[in-house]
């Protein structure tokens, strides 16, 4: 373990489930998320972007439509959002936000945030974001998803543990990952905003999700690889109340679940 890392001394195992593809996995997930809204109407959630969460936030939209699941009373905060992408920008996370949850739901809009890739003064809008998520009490329920090298929300291999809401330089293999997302590679942003690994660890309950082979390393290595900078998603064993929903084929690595 790396010095860096050294006072962290407790460590937590995942709750771990497996079910049997993703379609189970957005179920899973969009139950679990449900169940802190009709507990918690005002709850403060934390949101994530990507092709793993759009399961759950259509499962989330049928409970709405078919149950009345209320999100009137909820605040929400995404993760991350590229630099130079305005709301309006078909590859920003607030328009992916807007297509998939925010406008299919009764969601406030005043009280869904995602950092502003287009602010003039980027340092001012982390602090102001961090400001806001801690005038908010804090977030009751963090969705992430996981990066093949272990990236969790924008947070690179090397991001400290003690890091909060910041600009970051993406890498070459991140930004190969998302080009699928653009016209061409050449349109993808290289920096970002993103939630450090500090504020995601401070979020009370963390909801981790993944499907497909492609992600059974990486979720091998977070749940019982060695805690390490080089593997983000591993820091999560300092966190007390997480768990992980894969399929079959993200847990063919774990020897036990």
């Amino acid at each position: 373990m790396s010095s860096s890392l050294q006072s962290k001394t407790q460590r937590f195992s995942p709750n771990v489930i497996v079910v049997g593809d993703s379609s189970s996995v957005s179920r899973r997930t969009a139950e679990m998320i449900a169940s802190c809204l009709r507990s918690h109407p005002n709850c403060v959630l934390g949101l994530a972007t990507g092709g793993t969460p759009v399961g759950t936030y259509d499962e989330l939209t049928r409970m709405h439509l078919a149950d009345g699941l209320d999100f009137s009373q909820v605040t929400s905060f995404n993760l991350d959002e590229y630099i130079g992408l305005s709301a309006e920008h078909p590859q920003s996370f607030r328009y992916f936000m807007q297509e998939n949850l925010f406008s299919r739901v009764n969601f406030c809009r005043e009280k869904t945030h995602v950092p502003n890739g287009v602010s003039s003064d980027v340092e001012r809008e982390c602090r102001d974001y961090e400001a806001m998520i801690a005038r908010s009490g804090g977030i009751d329920l963090q969705l992430l998803g996981i990066g093949h090298n272990g990236h969790i929300a924008f947070n690179e291999p090397g991001s400290s543990l003690q890091s909060r809401t910041r600009q970051v330089a993406l890498t070459e293999e991140t930004i190969q990952n998302n080009a699928r997302f653009f016209e061409s590679i050449d349109d993808v942003p290289n920096t970002a905003i993103t939630m450090g690994i500090g504020t995601i660890m401070e979020a009370k309950r963390i909801l981790l999700i993944a499907f497909g082979e492609g992600k059974a390393e990486a979720i091998e290595r977070m749940v019982a690889g060695e805690p390490t900078l080089d593997h983000p998603a591993s820091l999560l064993q300092f966190h007390s109340d997480v768990t992980v929903i894969i399929d079959s084929a993200a847990g063919a690595k774990l020897s036990e679940v």
